[in-house]
């Protein structure tokens, strides 16, 4: 079966231009013309001009593209098409992360913190000096347990509520020797020894971190609000 252009651009949808102006620099040339010169292209023709829109959708230019095809190599054309995946995969999840630190952002301070995001966003790339206050095995504790603000997992969620309930409880204007607040101490306490993995001495340092402004900046950690730190040591103060 034999189509000619515009059969062949409908059934592609692609533009007669585009069909042309591959004919012209012998990327897909028509097997055969009619008596008035009109193109016709064959089932060969269609296949090849089918590997050279999915090359296109791999962002490749066409003299590779032309080097690919004639190569005839399926191979490179899937390991073209894998790696294309692999980076669509890649900007998928980051989005994703971005997103979940916009609706954590959201529900922690009941609207986008737009400055803090953007410093921890521009500080990604930026090398931290965790040794400063972590040895190795700490630093990897605290990569592997830690909740992160761009996750969607539990224990990020457990940490969320907990946050939450504090600025309820301070917002409500309980003390910090209330029952309320001593239960939220508890469920803390609790929390920490889960997250640091029992380590008392690694979780009583990382508190010092969490209440310092600037070495939470400096280590790229979602600052938490005086007010809750101030709430926090004296409710713990009570608990000893």
């Amino acid at each position: 079966m034999l189509l000619s252009t515009g059969e062949l651009a409908r059934q592609l949808h692609i533009s007669v231009r585009t069909l042309r102006y591959y004919d012209q620099i012998g990327l897909v040339p028509p097997s055969d013309k009619d008596g008035n010169g009109k193109r016709l292209y064959s089932e060969g023709d269609i296949l090849k001009m089918e590997k050279i829109l999915l090359l296109k959708s791999l962002s490749l230019s066409l003299e590779d593209t032309k080097k690919i095809i004639s190569e005839k190599s399926t191979h490179s054309i899937l390991k073209l098409h894998k790696t294309v995946l692999e980076r669509q995969r890649t900007n998928i999840d980051k989005s994703i992360s971005q997103t979940n630190s916009l609706i954590h952002s959201l529900e922690l301070e009941k609207k986008i913190d737009w400055k803090v995001l953007l410093t921890l966003g521009l500080n990604e790339e930026k090398e931290r000096d965790w040794k400063r206050y972590f040895s190795e095995a700490e630093q990897q504790t605290l990569a592997d347990s830690l909740p992160k603000l761009e996750n969607d997992d539990l224990l990020t969620k457990k940490w969320m509520n907990l946050l939450k309930r504090i600025e309820l409880c301070v917002r409500m204007g309980e003390t910090p020797q209330s029952e309320t607040a001593q239960l939220i101490v508890d469920d803390m306490e609790i929390l920490s020894l889960e997250t640091f993995n029992g380590d008392e001495e690694l979780m009583e340092r990382f508190w010092e971190v969490r209440k310092s402004p600037d070495a939470s900046a400096e280590l790229g950690l979602y600052p938490i609000d005086e007010g809750i730190i101030i709430f926090l040591e004296q409710a713990m103060g009570v608990k000893v």
